[in-house]
Parts: structure tokens; sequence; C-alpha cells
């Protein structure tokens, strides 16, 4: 029998904003976006119906295709939406290449095996892309693969996946293919219009600048005709969720309403600074201001700079008897700003966002803050690996 304590003390209410979130999601929002998360809405209501319709239209305008895309919103992280997309699209029993170089990859190929459709795995070095080539030959070798699963950007390391010369080879062998493109929607573009993929993954909370909470599926409308009957369980269903919209305007279980309403808000902000192409240039100047202020500190990257993103970064930690993360991490809180572990088992890094809503001094407070930090931990002169 469980044993409940009789009294529990409630914690005492955060302070808002307690820091800037220099991680890739959740991330610092706007204040326009909290307050419009402030309303309790009628999840059967009209309004949040048309609201609902509204941010799936702005969502397929935000992914840049030309071709005819369906949205499809599900409730949860991004991490349900890519686990409703595999029991979706790929059928029971049949197979998925998974291309692995990083922990997000490694998830999808967690998934897949969980849930019967076994994950044919090529395994890559964490600080190199895909190679085509290899694709090819593993296709070839696996003629009961239906799909190819990537990630866009490795979020474990910002690594870029170059999704498009991938698509082409998963073409040539008339397979399908499922992007994650979890830290890049809306300011990179995942390929979403190359003719082989079939669904593009993302979630609100990463660069739309929205709440995390609700992830979203943009397909093809034929993978979606394709895919009747497969999935195998009731609330991952893509088609059982889109036909409902379609048939009743309403979300089949409890909708993520506060979300929703912080999402459309959200985006009306990234039309007013000018789409993806103004936000990648804000993301890129955080970017370059980062890593021009680090290397000056004396760290180094993880990634060569031709496959790093302007979304996160991932650096070397220092070979100092002094250094401890958990006591960086403290330390730049403590002075505003929050900073993410590194995800590699191999080697320490740690890892610092470019993404999110701060104002143009959050890059060089954070430096600051991590600087001032070294010095109390008595790390003044870095020592970092060859």
């Amino acid at each position: 029998m469980a044993v409940y304590p009789g009294h529990v003390t409630a914690p005492e209410p955060l302070e808002p904003p307690p820091a800037v979130l220099l991680t890739p999601g959740p991330l610092t929002t706007a204040e326009r976006t909290r307050r419009a998360a402030m309303v309790d809405l009628g999840s059967w209501d009209g309004a949040f119906n048309d609201l609902t319709a509204h941010v799936c239209a702005r969502l397929l305008e935000a992914s840049g295709a030309t071709r005819q895309m369906t949205c499809i919103p599900m409730q949860g992280s991004g991490t349900f939406s890519v686990e409703a997309t595999l029991r979706t699209l790929v059928p029971v029993g049949s197979s998925i290449v998974v291309l692995v170089n990083g922990a997000y990859g490694r998830r999808i190929a967690t998934m897949a095996d969980q849930a019967g459709r076994p994950a044919i795995v090529s395994e890559g070095s964490w600080d190199r892309a895909p190679d085509p080539e290899e694709l090819d030959a593993l296709l070839a070798a696996h003629p009961e693969a239906s799909h190819v699963a990537v990630v866009h950007c490795e979020t474990s390391t910002g690594l870029l996946n170059p999704v498009a010369a991938l698509a082409d080879v998963a073409e040539h062998h008339s397979r399908r293919v499922v992007v994650d493109a979890m830290s890049s929607f809306g300011v990179l573009d995942p390929a979403i219009d190359h003719p082989a993929v079939d669904a593009v993954i993302a979630a609100s909370g990463k660069c739309l600048e929205g709440l995390p909470g609700m992830g979203f599926v943009l397909l093809a409308p034929d993978a979606l005709e394709r895919s009747v009957g497969n999935c195998d369980s009731l609330s991952l269903d893509l088609v059982d969720q889109r036909s409902y919209m379609d048939r009743t305007g309403q979300w089949r279980y409890t909708p993520p309403t506060h979300v929703v309403a912080a999402l459309s808000e959200a985006l009306a902000q990234y039309d007013e600074e000018g789409g993806a192409v103004a936000r990648l240039a804000r993301y890129q100047a955080n970017s370059d201001a980062l890593s021009d202020a680090l290397a000056e500190l004396g760290f180094r990257w993880f990634l060569e700079p031709g496959l790093r993103t302007p979304i996160i970064h991932t650096i070397h930690a220092p070979e100092h008897p002094n250094w401890s993360f958990t006591d960086l991490y403290t330390r730049v809180r403590d002075r505003g700003f929050i900073l993410y572990p590194g995800k590699l088992t191999t080697e320490e890094t740690f890892r610092v966002g470019c993404i999110g809503h701060f104002g143009e001094a959050g890059i060089p407070g954070a430096v600051r803050a991590i600087e001032e930090t070294l010095a109390t931990m008595g790390i003044r002169g870095l020592a970092l690996p060859a």
C-alpha cells in the first residue's frame, strides 16, 4: 500500500522572469505571447475551432511549402508527434531506415522498434553528416524498408543534416522520407517540397517562439491516404485526428487551448518580424556574436563550421581541475542566464542556444556571465582538448 505524507509544503512561487533561457526549447518568449495564453477557452467553442484552423493555415504558410500539404496538430511535446508519424505512416511489420548521428535520431530508432516497425539503424559519428552514398547502399540492401527517417537539425549538437540530398537517394529507391524538423522549422528549409518527403514534424516551442505543449505534422495528402488503417494506437492516429477535425473542427481529446492561443500570437509576431528570413538573420547574429566572444575566451566548438546551425552550439568543456558544468550552470543562472548540458556520452561538452525572444544584450550578457563565473571558479587560462 502506498504511503503518502500528511502534509507537503508548497514551494515558493516563481518570480518571473527567472532568467534568459539559452536553450533549444523551452525558450524565452515574448510578453505578448505569454499574455495570449492567459485566457481560458472552451475546447468545443466555435471561436477556438476557428483559432485552431487559423494556426494550422499559418503553420503551412510558415513552412514555405509550394505543394499541397495538410497540417495535423497534436497534443504533447514534439516527441509525441514523431511517434504518431511513425505509427501512422509506417505499417506494422514494415521497417524504417533511421539515420542516427545524435540523441534524437537514436530516439526515433527506439520509438520505431517499440512500435513494431523495426529500425534499420545507420549509426554515424555525432560530428559528421550522413553520407548519401552510404544511404544508397543501405537502401539497396534492405528492400523491406518503406521509409527513411532523419533529423534535420540534430539538437544534440546543432548539426545540420543534408535532408534534400538524402531525400534524392530515397526517391531513387522509391522510399518515403520522414523529417524531424523540431528545432529548425520556421527558419531553415527541411526540404518540404521534395517529392520523396511525406512528413515534416515540428512543435510550438522552438523557432516559432511559442509555448511548449503542441506538436504538429505537415503531411502530403497522398501519404495520409496511404496510411489509413496503419496506426495501432488510439491517441497517436494522425488519420483519425485529421478526419475528426475535418468533420467537427475540434480536436479528438482535450486540446492545449492556452498553447494554441499563444502560438497564434507568436505566429503574428513571426510575420511582423519578416518571417523566416528575418528570424534566421536574428538567430545568425546571435550565433556570430556567441562564436566570436567564446572563441576569444579560448573555447572550442565540437562541430566544424560547415556543419553548425545558428540554432544551438555544442562547446568543449575546459580540461581544468576546477571545471564543473553543474557549478557553471548554477552560477550563470544566478547571473540571469540558463545554459544547457551536453548530450554527448564520449566527451564532456555544454550547449548554448541562440534562439528565443531576448534582446541584443542577451548573448553578450551570457558571455560576460560565463567569463565572470569562470573567474570565480578559478579557471582563468582555458586548457581545451586538442
